[in-house]
């Protein structure tokens, strides 16, 4: 008799494989660490092989992993899309975000795509802009959710992740070796001037402006380029490049937060709903795009 695969199990599994640890893990799907290692240590029995390789910084699939991954996650998705279609009610309407073009691609493309296939008929708009712009289209009941970068007190919103903004280097060539260092900032008045150029006069270090951008995007491709060094966050450090730490005299920006603001004019199970996916789009991820090298 061939094994069968329980779908429980496999939701288990993917949810260990996309935060790389067995206890975020465990939260996530509202279970102990234990009955998460004793669902997965079951599934290993009945693929017949090894599907995590465990170290101190947390798991990583292994080749059979990988492999499952693909169609366990097809399996997964299949069934809350039928689930969605079965048992809720379609609901319509407009839902409009703003969020930094940084978690675009990372985080925002695989939760549209997901309440896309539970709400067809919803209509989503999304603004990639600075942080001071979101909240002023917030404030004229322009956008229904704000996802914004904050770097000081508290605003009041919900807090997605802790994601300090980081002196950034291309491992390839080494910019920040030269003196003056070239940076690139953004073209617009702000946190640049407020917090990375003061993070240099306090360590001392002379500088120079190479580039201006208004994107976070341009900044990436200054530093990939090999042209300057640039201020990003943590979770969006590019391919080939790594974060500078104090070691290398440099060190964290500034410490900012990655935070969830919703209009208070608006309501509806559209926007409750994106709401919810855009948490758990965040809660899906450990905020680390790169390693630091």
């Amino acid at each position: 008799m061939k094994p069968t695969l329980d779908s429980d199990l496999l939701r288990t599994f993917v949810a260990v494989a996309e935060t790389a640890n067995f206890t975020r893990a465990a939260e996530q799907a509202g279970r102990t660490q234990s009955a998460v290692s004793m669902q997965m240590k079951k599934l290993e029995a009945i693929i017949g092989g090894s599907l995590f390789e465990r170290s101190s910084r947390g798991v990583a699939l292994t080749r059979r992993g990988g492999e499952l991954l693909v169609n366990a996650r097809r399996i997964v998705s299949l069934l809350d899309e039928t689930a969605a279609s079965m048992f809720t009610p379609p609901i319509g309407g407009l839902v409009r975000i703003g969020i930094p073009a940084e978690y675009g691609r990372p985080i925002l493309s695989r939760g549209l795509g997901e309440f896309a296939k539970r709400h067809p008929r919803v209509e989503v708009t999304v603004r990639y802009a600075h942080s001071a712009s979101q909240m002023r289209a917030l404030a004229t009941d322009e956008l229904d959710l704000a996802v914004v970068f904050e770097w000081e007190g508290y605003s009041g919103g919900d807090v997605l992740r802790h994601d300090p903004t980081v002196w950034v280097t291309s491992i390839l060539h080494h910019m920040h070796e030269e003196r003056p260092v070239p940076i690139a900032l953004y073209s617009r008045d702000g946190w640049c001037r407020d917090f990375a150029i003061k993070s240099l006069q306090r360590r001392g270090l002379e500088y120079r402006v190479a580039y201006t951008s208004d994107t976070a995007g341009g900044l990436e491709l200054a530093v990939t380029s090999g042209l300057a060094i640039a201020p990003i966050s943590r979770s969006n450090i590019p391919i080939d490049c790594r974060e500078l730490t104090a070691a290398d005299g440099f060190g964290d920006i500034d410490s900012s937060n990655v935070v969830l603001h919703r209009n208070p004019l608006s309501t509806g199970e559209a926007v409750d709903g994106m709401e919810k996916t855009i948490r758990e789009a965040f809660a899906r991820t450990d905020g680390r795009r790169n390693p630091t090298g």
